[in-house]
C-alpha cells in the first residue's frame, strides 16, 4: 500500500471544485463504510483511491454526496476554517499512516476524530450564520435536512464506538438547526448530560417526552426535531 499525503492547499482546491468535491466525499464515505465494518484490506485500498483521486483531480459520473457520513457541505465548512482544515488534514494523513501499518483499531479512532473535526467546523459555521434572514433560512431548509440526516448518522456511529464526546457535539449541532423548540431543548439536555459524564443511553427515550415518538429509527429522530 502506497499513499501520498494530502495538504491543506489540496483540500481547499478539492472543496472549490464541485466534481472533485463530490468524488472526494464518495471516496471518503466508502472508506468509512469499510472501516466501520472492520474490513482493513478494503479500507487500505479505499485510502489509496481517495489519495490518488485527490491528487489527480479525477472525476466520476457516478460520484455523489452521501446521505450519511461526510457531506460536501461539511467539507466546505472544514475548509472555511484554517484551524479545522489543518486538523482535518493532519487526522486524514494519520489515518493513512495507520492504515498503511495495518492498525485497524487506530484507523477507526482516526475516523472518529475526522468526524468530530468536521462536526465542530459545522457547529462554528452554523453559529456564524445565525443572523441569516428568514427568506434565506427558508431557502436552506433542504440543506438543513440533509445536514440533520448526516448528524443523526454520526451520532449513531459515535454511540456504536462509545464516543460520548462526539455524541455530545453532534447533539449540540442538531439542537442548533432543529426547528422544533421541544426537540432542540431535549437535544441540548442530552448534550449537556453527556458533557457532564452522563450515559449515552437511548436517543429515542430522551426525545420521547417532547415528541411522543417511541421509534428509535433515524426517521423518528428527524420527525422529533424537524
Amino acid at each position: 500500500m502506497s499513499t501520498s499525503g494530502i495538504t491543506s492547499s489540496l483540500l481547499s482546491q478539492i472543496a472549490g471544485s464541485p466534481s472533485s468535491l463530490n468524488q472526494f466525499v464518495t471516496d471518503f464515505n466508502q472508506l468509512a463504510e469499510d472501516l466501520q465494518s472492520g474490513n482493513l484490506s478494503a479500507a487500505q485500498e479505499d485510502y489509496v483511491t481517495l489519495s490518488e483521486d485527490a491528487l489527480n483531480g479525477v472525476t466520476s459520473a457516478t460520484a455523489s454526496t452521501s446521505s450519511s457520513g461526510l457531506t460536501a457541505t461539511l467539507l466546505s465548512d472544514v475548509t472555511s476554517s484554517q484551524s479545522s482544515e489543518t486538523s482535518f488534514v493532519s487526522e486524514l494523513n494519520q489515518l493513512g499512516s495507520d492504515l498503511e501499518n495495518g492498525d485497524l483499531t487506530s484507523s477507526q479512532e482516526d475516523l472518529l476524530n475526522l468526524d468530530s473535526t468536521a462536526l465542530n467546523a459545522a457547529s462554528t459555521a452554523g453559529a456564524s450564520s445565525t443572523t441569516t434572514s428568514a427568506a434565506t433560512s427558508s431557502a436552506t431548509t433542504s440543506a438543513n435536512q440533509a445536514e440533520i440526516k448526516q448528524l443523526v448518522a454520526s451520532v449513531a456511529e459515535a454511540m456504536e464506538f462509545g464516543d460520548s464526546s462526539m455524541v455530545s457535539t453532534a447533539m449540540s449541532q442538531l439542537a442548533s438547526i432543529a426547528s422544533s423548540p421541544q426537540g432542540a431543548s431535549a437535544l441540548e439536555q442530552y448534550s449537556s448530560s453527556l458533557s457532564a459524564g452522563g450515559s449515552s443511553g437511548s436517543i429515542s427515550q430522551l426525545l420521547q417526552s417532547s415528541s411522543g415518538n417511541t421509534s428509535s429509527s433515524s426517521a423518528s429522530i428527524l420527525d422529533a426535531i424537524a
